[in-house]
């Protein structure tokens, strides 16, 4: 059974930095694209940024050059630094993997900026 667990979500002013992470555990093999959601109050589940097993990384336009994600193979785990945070940054943030054909999501960590 696959299990992701999120840390690092909380509460920064504008312009802070946060770091999340999320340690994938439940698979003899490894993920293969990882990466990172998020959702707004009343919007819909967007893409942030993905990193496939490849190191190939994809970012959403609205973060780029302020988010940096990365993995480490050996703990399955992915991390996204995100700096220069803004209000508009708020939201759900979820760790997405893929294992094969199936997709797993995990618990959600929240993160506030305040203005």
């Amino acid at each position: 059974q696959v299990q992701l667990v999120e840390s690092g979500g909380g509460l920064v002013q504008a312009g802070g930095s946060l770091r999340l992470s999320c340690a994938a555990s439940g698979s003899a093999f490894s993920f293969d694209d990882m990466g990172w959601y998020r959702q707004a109050p009343g919007k819909q589940r967007e893409l942030v940024a993905t990193i496939t097993s490849a190191n190939t990384i994809n970012y959403a336009d609205s973060v780029k050059g302020r988010f940096t994600i990365s993995r480490d193979n050996a703990k399955n785990t992915v991390y996204v630094q995100m700096n220069n945070l803004k209000p508009e940054d708020t939201a759900v943030y979820y760790c997405g993997v893929v294992l094969g054909s199936r997709q797993y999501w995990g618990q959600g960590t929240q993160v506030t900026v305040s203005s």
